[in-house]
């Protein structure tokens, strides 16, 4: 099959992150066509004159919609495109010049109607982006869910770096109205469909995720929130390790309120030798005693804000059998 790519971005309100995105796009080493389609999701800053900057560069459209959230636009874009694979950013991503000349090599090599890549944090991000980048992507944080070659589980492509054949996205329709969790849920029903998944390490992109602890913790809050949703349409996806930051933050807890009521330290000593070792380890990916230590920060913002939320989501979907729409309308987009 003769792969013709399109890539589709949605953007709100950063036209000067798209300006970067594109920029990057413009460089590809790849020597193909490739369309981009641009869908602004009904933004007060529109991203216009940017798109139309590139139109001598790129085979580029743009389109503008009301705000329906991302997973929507991601299917606007799709729906609008040329092309019979196609390849989903975040308007916060920055390609490397052999991005697509390496998805192609391996989905000539091991064609798959569904894959994901890594990312990194490049060098002009700041010291807290390239904290959170590690904390998002580190073994010893996120056991590597989030592109690494040693997951712990079978691979989730997420939708910041993501491809999807058109075949796939006709038959599952592609992504939901929640956000975040969009990803994982359209991943789970591109299993049921009876699509493969893989990861593509080497089709990695440049991610600046969120720029501040509040907007991070924000973040991660959600993700831990949306995860019982996804288990209860998606029962058996459930896992033992969803608990981990829950009962991370627990624990932490108790050992300190052990080691101060009743001298038991063992466990708080435990913890140190975590945290010791989220340290050196930040230290060897980073090369930054600065951003070592912002590292620990990201990880107790990420275990605590994702810990707290599922326990929150889980009390209200499982325990009170409440309605996720009605008990979190923040978590869904209306078309």
């Amino acid at each position: 099959m003769q792969i013709n790519f399109s890539i589709i971005v949605p953007v709100y309100n950063r036209p000067d992150e798209v300006d970067e995105l594109l920029a990057s796009i413009s460089k590809q080493t790849f020597p193909g066509n490739v369309e981009v389609v641009v869908v602004e999701d009904g933004s007060t800053l529109p991203a216009r004159d940017v798109v139309a900057s590139y139109q001598q560069k790129l085979n580029i459209s743009y389109y503008f919609k009301e705000n329906t959230g991302p997973g929507d636009s991601r299917n606007y874009g799709m729906q609008r495109a040329k092309g019979n694979y196609y390849l989903i950013f975040d308007s916060d991503c920055i390609l490397p010049p052999q991005y697509l000349a390496e998805v192609y090599k391996a989905l000539e090599k091991e064609y798959v109607d569904c894959f994901g890549g890594p990312d990194a944090a490049h060098n002009s991000f700041t010291d807290i982006q390239k904290a959170i980048s590690y904390a998002m992507t580190a073994f010893l944080t996120t056991g590597g869910i989030r592109g690494k070659k040693g997951a712990v589980d079978k691979f989730q492509p997420r939708s910041f770096n993501m491809g999807i054949s058109q075949k796939a996205f006709e038959k599952t329709g592609g992504f939901g109205q929640i956000h975040p969790g969009e990803d994982p849920d359209l991943t789970i029903r591109i299993w049921k469909a009876g699509f493969e998944t893989k990861l593509i390490p080497q089709a990695f992109v440049y991610h600046k995720r969120r720029i501040s602890w509040e907007k991070f913790h924000l973040q991660v809050r959600k993700f831990g929130m949306v995860r019982p949703i996804l288990n209860t349409w998606h029962p058996h996806t459930a896992k033992i390790t969803y608990w981990f930051p829950t009962l991370f933050c627990f624990g932490l807890l108790i050992s300190v309120l052990g080691s101060l009521f009743f001298h038991f330290h063992w466990f708080l000593i435990g913890y140190a030798v975590y945290f010791i070792l989220i340290v050196l380890d930040a230290l060897r990916v980073t090369k930054s005693i600065k951003i070592a230590f912002l590292s620990l920060i990201a990880v107790c913002i990420q275990f605590y804000g994702y810990g707290l939320g599922f326990l929150k989501s889980t009390i209200a979907v499982k325990v009170f059998k409440q309605d996720p729409q009605k008990r979190f309308p923040k978590l869904f987009f209306k078309k």
